[in-house]
């Protein structure tokens, strides 16, 4: 696979003035599920309404008060339906298929290497890329005399998290690790976590495990390997935060610098940005949670934009998303308001959002693992995984037993 960022020259205008016209001049609704992004979003989409002409509703739907995946079905029954609304991988392409509309031939897909095609078509328009490694305080990390260098093995981090541990009080910290594994956050652990026995060490189009897992194929060594990451970081991970945790706090210890690591991706730049920011150096080490050394971060669109081919306006529809990718108004959009990391080549912008930034170069350089979490069956990771990462955390179950427990979740997907 190409690199995700081989910057390109591109010329790109301000917002393109046609106005495509709508069906009964119903119009152009937005269904996302990014409530940290909704206020820039309905900015944007206002903006590019008067532009051409049309009227656009932005509806956001996301968070701890919203099922996404629930409240969608209601749209679909609504009178007015979304135009454009999110799916979060194959997992939800294959629950919501029949109101998917082919965007074979839009211009977008050239300037990208990773929209969702199934079948080899394509269908699915990567809103941005995220990413997630271990993300670190460097001033905690240099002031307790760890090199992150260091991190790319089970046994380089078991040095690191205990040459830390031994210097909790010196260094004012509650913990080394801010990681929770509660009941309210299965996606932490059943999701991103556990993408890393998904796609640790492999090639970024290497999607063998995660075939054999939709076949009920589990791999006990890549389980194995799994194991000893989860235990290291229940070990290290702050207590009060581990099992009743919530979000804010896991994040909060980190921005206080409570913390040495952070188990989030750079998602969570808004919530550093925010007034204080943050003032030291962050990074991001290499999940250890595969066989051996390992040298990259995950990688990959957290979610795709889709065209209902049951709405009113599919041809407004697309020519939004084509002005995300080729309008100055759009680039600026996604990198400058949204803080995103842009999924298209075409894009120069460069992130300047503290972990956005270390993703970006992560991604720049090549070294990236995919995003396979979002391929499994819907809530498979967060409804079945999730709780048996729990148990682990909660002393319940010894690691041969979650690793058993995990292999036998995945035995019950076999045909």
């Amino acid at each position: 696979m190409k690199k995700l960022f081989l910057l390109g020259m591109a010329t790109v205008s301000a917002f393109l003035l046609v106005a495509c016209g709508g069906s009964d001049d119903t119009p152009l609704i937005i269904y996302q599920n990014k409530v940290e992004i909704d206020d820039v979003l309905q900015a944007y989409a206002t903006a590019w309404g008067q532009a051409n002409g049309v009227e656009v509703e932005v509806r956001t739907c996301g968070g701890d008060a919203c099922g996404y995946a629930d409240q969608i079905i209601a749209e679909f029954n609504s009178a007015n339906q979304p135009d454009i609304f999110v799916i979060e991988g194959l997992g939800q392409f294959n629950q919501f298929r029949n109101r998917i509309m082919p965007l074979d031939g839009e211009a977008w897909i050239a300037e990208t290497d990773v929209a969702l095609t199934v079948d080899g078509v394509v269908y699915g328009f990567p809103i941005n890329l995220e990413g997630w490694g271990l993300a670190y305080n460097a001033e905690i990390l240099a002031a307790a005399g760890v090199d992150p260098s260091t991190l790319t093995s089970i046994e380089g981090y078991r040095a690191a998290f205990e040459l830390i541990d031994s210097q909790l009080d010196e260094l004012n910290l509650s913990g080394v690790v801010a990681m929770a594994a509660g009941p309210g956050l299965t996606w932490v652990t059943g999701l991103h976590n556990f993408n890393g026995y998904l796609s640790s060490g492999l090639e970024y189009d290497d999607n063998s495990v995660i075939t054999d897992l939709l076949n009920g194929v589990p791999n006990m060594d890549r389980l194995e390997a799994l194991s000893l990451w989860v235990e290291l970081l229940f070990d290290f991970a702050d207590p009060n935060i581990l099992l009743s945790g919530t979000y804010d706090q896991m994040i909060n210890a980190f921005r206080n610098e409570n913390v040495a690591f952070l188990h989030q991706g750079n998602w969570v730049d808004p919530n550093l940005l925010a007034a204080p920011a943050i003032d030291f150096e962050v990074g991001y080490a290499p999940h250890a949670s595969g066989l051996g050394q390992v040298n990259s971060i995950f990688v990959g669109p957290p979610s795709y934009f889709v065209v209902n081919n049951q709405g009113n306006n599919p041809e407004l529809a697309k020519q939004f998303l084509n002005d995300l990718v080729f309008t100055e108004a759009g680039h600026r959009f996604i990198v400058e308001e949204a803080l995103y990391v842009p999924a298209f080549t075409n894009i120069e912008l460069i992130p300047s959002a503290p972990l956005s930034a270390v993703v970006f170069e992560y991604a720049q350089a090549g070294n990236i693992y995919a995003w396979w979490q979002n391929d499994m069956p819907p809530g498979f990771g967060m409804d079945d995984l999730g709780p048996i990462y729990f148990l682990f955390a909660n002393g319940d179950i010894t690691r041969e037993q979650f690793i058993e427990r995990i292999a036998n979740e995945i035995r019950t997907l076999a045909p």
